[in-house]
């Protein structure tokens, strides 16, 4: 069963969870967007289950220097999950290029991999993905586009932005 709650802090924004945690965190996305994604899952309108973590997922995108710490349900392949792990670390505020992420996880060689284990993440934001970038410094790609990408990091640095 996943609960879903659709808010609109500074951005619209689609929150989801199990019993476990938090399995989506997306900008602009609906209900079948999420049936698209968990195609076995009974999706159900939160009844206020979820509602602390909801909130500390609009913290997350509002105030992202203080980073709650909130459970995830996520699942990937191990190398997935070693890059997801690896995102979590990054400061806000700081940037990696995907190189950087594939060496630390031990696949120097798997750049491309590491990009796609990027983009294969559920719960943007609270796995930063956002903070993955070329090695040239260019911004790369992102799932709900480079503008939005670009405020993330400007709000992490401290810059004054509208998401």
């Amino acid at each position: 069963e996943v609960d879903v709650t659709t808010m609109a802090p500074t951005a619209p924004m689609l929150v989801a969870a199990t019993h476990k945690g938090i399995c989506r965190l997306s900008f602009e996305e609906g209900e079948h967007d999420l049936v698209t994604r968990f195609p076995k899952a009974e999706i159900v309108a939160d009844d206020g289950t979820i509602a602390a973590w909801v909130d500390g997922a609009v913290k997350a995108v509002e105030a992202p220097l203080a980073m709650p710490d909130l459970p995830l349900d996520v699942a990937g392949t191990a190398f997935q999950e070693a890059v997801w792990q690896e995102l979590k670390k990054i400061p806000p505020g700081e940037t990696r290029s995907y190189a950087e992420i594939a060496a630390a996880v031990g696949k120097p060689g798997a750049v491309r991999a590491a990009g796609s284990a990027n983009g294969a993440n559920n719960v943007a934001v609270l796995i930063p993905c956002h903070r993955v970038v070329r090695s040239d410094g260019s911004l790369g790609g992102y799932a709900y586009g480079l503008e939005r990408k670009r405020k993330l990091l400007d709000k992490e640095s401290g810059e004054p932005t509208l998401l």
